[in-house]
């Protein structure tokens, strides 16, 4: 009888447990980036404490409003504007499947080569009309709601960034307590070995962090040297931009494609078609060599592991995949490492005659 209730006690406990996670699941990404965002700027933290003369709740608070003045307010800012953008858009098409298209640009015949040609075309296409319209109709609904998807996107991103910095704060608050707690539970898991594996998850998650700091660097460099080539104004403002998109996938695009339709746009075809191979091959290129080189540094994981845990973690699951891969990886390989380890110390046992 005693099992039967200690049996009863354990599913009773896996089930709420279960009901837990259920809970917390439409907030896993924001608890996810919350805690990246509080370790990787621990360091800070630790500093503005001692300003503040051990005073951690005020630290805390600190820190997440300075975050939510850089961060949260210039991504809230840009992410509207990109909505009103796509909404425009989609009311573009919306005109154009009833009105037919307008005029021709003026810079269009002006395209060198190519310009008489698509300036035929795009009357070719006014005059079919109605038929031209019906022929891509169901093409132009799709990409009205691609980029209406996209428009829901950008406001489900800035929830999650609203509420992850709020969740900055109490794990900056909570931080020593949160560790400990998890150090004992993995105590109870996996034994001494468990500081080891703590301290791999957190040096893995660092270099990932470092990695993509850095990468942005780069590429905000590189940006700022296309831009003063091709002659872009402000191009210490768009590089600072490129930094602050360089940290979400595909973000670079974002600043040096409209610079380049800009250029096309006021006749310097040159160094239009300049920017557009810079912003492919060097901006955009280097974050594919530049990411996986520096987060494999100061690590012993080898380079293709990291290669695989980057690229597969951001197939998987998404920009997060990006630092769930590769700690994945990691632990794996040290398991694998010492579990081999462990057999090859494992004294022979003699057989018995």
């Amino acid at each position: 009888m005693p099992n039967n209730d200690r049996l009863l006690v354990q599913l009773l406990l896996l089930a709420l447990f279960g009901a837990s996670l259920w809970v917390m699941a439409p907030f896993w990404s924001a608890l996810f980036w919350g805690a990246v965002l509080a370790f990787a700027s621990w360091p800070l933290m630790r500093l503005v404490t001692r300003w503040l003369n051990g005073r951690e709740a005020l630290a805390a608070g600190l820190l997440t409003l300075i975050w939510m003045l850089l961060v949260a307010l210039p991504l809230v800012w840009l992410g509207f504007n990109l909505a009103d953008h796509i909404r425009d858009v989609t009311l573009f098409i919306k005109d154009v499947q009833v009105d037919g298209l307008p005029a021709p640009p003026a810079w269009l015949s002006g395209v060198p080569l190519v310009g008489e040609r698509l300036v035929r075309f795009w009357n070719t296409i006014d005059e079919q009309g109605a038929a031209a319209m019906a022929a891509i109709k169901p093409y132009l609904g799709q990409v009205g709601n691609w980029l209406l998807a996209r428009s829901a996107q950008i406001g489900g991103g800035i929830l999650d960034l609203t509420l992850s910095l709020v969740f900055v704060f109490f794990f900056y608050r909570d931080g020593p307590r949160l560790a400990a707690f998890v150090l004992s539970l993995l105590e109870r898991l996996i034994g001494e070995r468990a500081s080891y594996y703590l301290d791999l998850v957190a040096g893995t998650v660092q270099r990932v962090v470092n990695g993509v700091i850095g990468t942005a660097a780069a590429q905000a460099v590189l940006a700022l040297i296309g831009f003063l080539i091709a002659g872009i104004p402000g191009a210490l403002v768009l590089s600072v931009v490129t930094f602050l998109l360089s940290l979400v996938p595909m973000g670079p695009p974002l600043v040096w494609i409209p610079a380049t339709a800009w250029l096309a746009w006021k006749g310097e075809y040159g160094m239009a078609i300049f920017l557009g191979i810079w912003g492919t091959f060097i901006i955009s290129g280097v974050d594919n060599v530049l990411k996986p080189y520096l987060i494999s540094r100061g690590g012993n994981l080898p380079l293709v592991i990291v290669l695989l845990g980057v690229f597969g973690g951001l197939l998987a699951f998404g920009f997060i995949g990006l630092f769930i891969g590769p700690t994945l990886l990691a632990v794996a390989y040290s398991l694998l490492i010492d579990w081999t380890a462990s057999k090859d110390k494992r004294p022979d046992t003699p057989s018995t005659p």
